[in-house]
């Protein structure tokens, strides 16, 4: 029986020791602990990896502390649009969906692709009306907004109207404890289940001030999801735009499959060889078909946290 274990972001970026505070790191970390919690329970019952990273992505999702469903960041037209995509290891099944604005939770809607669907990616207005016609809960644009969120596009247009800016971006402006022109802000989770199956699941707002209709990598599968028995699970968080250059989640099965890296080694090569070499920033979370979990990412830092059944999960937002 495979050791299972599950692992989640909630973005990548650079974030300032100097000016966070113990209150604010401990509100994250509590986050992240709880939806880890969550996740591995799952597993530990003995449910499945789909189920465990649908859960914890879904937390990601209520949580405004994350750029996902509540707490989505604004587009230039103070609008929210939100993209998510999952894949089930064992069939190479996925769904996504995109530019959705209804959706409480659109990693529901993207399983409702992969789980009742003869397709894999629906976008826009026939998203949410596949969403509705299978009982997805919607809910009004402004379920989204938070004042947090809208304060950070006023503050981008107000100084750098014509900059798109990732997750917290405009933070930075006003010495939040985050870096933010260089937070991504994504959420994810990848999992591995008693059974030996592997799942993963990223969901997004996008970025703030980005122009209606743009679609970054976490919808796209071998982007920023990706799953397959015989390799690993990845779940991407980046500069979209680079990471679907680089085919990101499926390079990193590709190099285990054909050239038989091993997951550590597959992973490096991707973030601190190709992105880089694209002036990528980001990160992954990975785990590979023996229960072995891997985080690696090139910016200053990535909320991350992992759990295997049963045991005391680890989360962390530094790179030490």
């Amino acid at each position: 029986m495979t050791k299972a274990v599950i692992a989640i972001h909630g973005g990548a970026g650079a974030i300032s020791k100097a000016v966070i505070t113990p209150e604010e790191e401990k509100r994250y970390k509590d986050a992240l602990t709880e939806i880890t919690v969550a996740g591995a329970d799952i597993l530990n019952k003995g449910g499945t990896a789909l189920d465990a990273v649908t859960l914890a992505v879904q937390m990601l999702e209520d949580n405004p502390l994350f750029n996902a469903g509540k707490g989505a960041v604004f587009t230039s037209q103070a609008t929210h649009e939100l993209d998510a995509s999952i894949m089930d290891g064992s069939t190479l099944k996925c769904g996504s969906i995109a530019g959705v604005k209804h959706i409480k939770n659109p990693i529901k809607a993207a399983r409702a692709v992969m789980e009742k669907s003869k397709h894999v990616f629906f976008i826009g207005e026939g998203a949410e009306a596949f969403a509705k016609l299978n009982q997805i809960e919607m809910v009004d644009a402004d379920y989204f907004s938070t004042d947090f969120r809208r304060e950070q596009l006023n503050r981008v247009l107000a100084q750098q109207s014509d900059s798109v800016l990732l997750d917290h971006d405009a933070q930075a402006l006003a010495q939040r404890p985050l870096d933010e022109s260089k937070k991504m802000g994504t959420v994810g989770a990848v999992a591995i289940d008693m059974h030996g199956n592997l799942a993963a699941a990223t969901s997004t707002g996008g970025m703030t001030n980005k122009t209606v209709g743009r679609v970054g990598d976490s919808p796209i599968i071998g982007a920023g999801c990706y799953a397959n028995n015989k390799t690993c699970a990845i779940s991407s968080t980046g500069h979209g735009e680079m990471f679907i250059r680089a085919v990101v989640a499926y390079d990193v099965s590709a190099l285990m499959e054909y050239a038989g890296l091993s997951l550590q080694q597959a992973c490096d090569k991707v973030v601190f060889e190709k992105l880089p070499a694209l002036n990528g920033s980001g990160g992954i979370i990975a785990v590979d078909k023996e229960g072995n979990v891997y985080l690696p990412f090139n910016s200053e830092g990535m909320y991350r946290g992992y759990a295997y059944a049963g045991e005391v999960p680890v989360v962390n937002i530094y790179k030490d």
